[in-house]
């Protein structure tokens, strides 16, 4: 998936709440062998529904989520499990401390599945959509000391052009940036239909795709850091995976995905080396050999079942 797509709403029912249903599961399962006794971390919990196939699988997994209610509804979803199953509410981002607080032994594999859930996507309070008006907010951590409100309304216009951008591959961002900076002078944006009606004011709807699509994208990925906390869990858990461990990584979007290639190559590279050497080096990163040589997508069968697959593309490196 482009940058510049939206991820589709497919969703599943589960404790009375709606959350999606877990992409690629059988690839996840085949390629990050869960088995009995083998200790897991899910640094994306959601639904659990991936905690869920690698419990059956015999595995012990420890759940992260920032969101309390993605943590509160898979506490209950998963209880029959017992102690082989720990949520814990953090950033994966800082999974490194919380794992480091807990004094477990290196894990056997490691899952990340990155991305708005369908749940945060059709709850209104939460303000990630377009198709439902709410606060203007996207923080995948209610907690967060950031709001889109505050980037749309505080931001001058060209910080919004290079965020549109850069983040949300806008053509149009110059357009929208200068109508957003115009219209929030009769009053500050507050809602997600206001924001988004005003991008639709000058960037007119052609064909399936919204034109607030890709402003909604950067922003919520600004809004939670989304690329740098990436990067920072890519670097902070790799030390906790055992020999033989696997590392497997989901992403829905290209910039994403982007990070996670060019990491697993970095640390999948044995030599290295520069023009100004005389000869190759050892990488003091090599950590890794890949699994995966180019990312598994989803089947049409799954495609169809669950549109939100569509974009989905999954790589998986092992610790050497």
């Amino acid at each position: 998936m482009t940058a510049s797509q939206s991820i589709p709403e497919e969703t599943t029912r589960m404790s009375g709440e709606t959350y999606h249903e877990p992409v690629l599961l059988e690839a996840v399962l085949r390629l990050l062998r869960p088995g009995h006794g083998k200790l897991m971390l899910d640094g994306t919990l959601g639904g659990g529904g991936h905690s869920e196939a690698l419990l059956k699988a015999g595995a012990n997994v420890i759940g992260l989520d920032q969101d309390p209610e993605a943590i509160a509804a898979s506490a209950t979803r998963l209880a029959r499990y017992g102690e082989r199953f720990v949520p814990v509410r953090t950033n994966f981002a800082e999974a490194g401390l919380a794992l480091d607080e807990m004094g477990l032994r290196p894990l056997d594999g490691i899952l990340l599945d990155i991305g708005v859930s369908s749940h945060q996507l059709d709850e209104p309070a939460r303000g990630f959509s377009f198709r439902h008006d709410g606060p203007l907010d996207m923080r995948m951590n209610p907690d967060g000391p950031t709001t889109a409100a505050d980037l749309v309304n505080t931001l001058d216009e060209t910080a919004l052009i290079t965020l549109f951008r850069e983040l949300g591959e806008e053509p149009s961002a110059r357009r929208i940036s200068r109508a957003i900076v115009e219209k929030r002078t009769e009053r500050p944006f507050a809602t997600t239909l206001e924001l988004a009606g005003a991008i639709e004011s000058v960037s007119p709807r052609r064909g399936r795709i919204h034109p607030a699509t890709k402003v909604f994208q950067a922003l919520r990925i600004a809004v939670n850091r989304e690329l740098e906390l990436l990067e920072e869990a890519l670097t902070s858990l790799t030390p906790r995976l055992a020999s033989g461990g696997r590392f497997a990584v989901i992403t829905f979007h290209s910039l994403e995905d982007r990070v996670v290639k060019r990491f697993f190559k970095q640390h999948s590279t044995a030599w290295i080396d520069r023009p100004e050497w005389a000869e190759p080096r050892s990488n003091p990163d090599f950590h890794f050999h890949l699994v995966t040589r180019r990312p598994v997508t989803s089947t049409p069968a799954e495609q169809l079942h669950n549109p939100r697959s569509r974009s989905a593309k999954l790589r998986v490196a092992e610790k050497h």
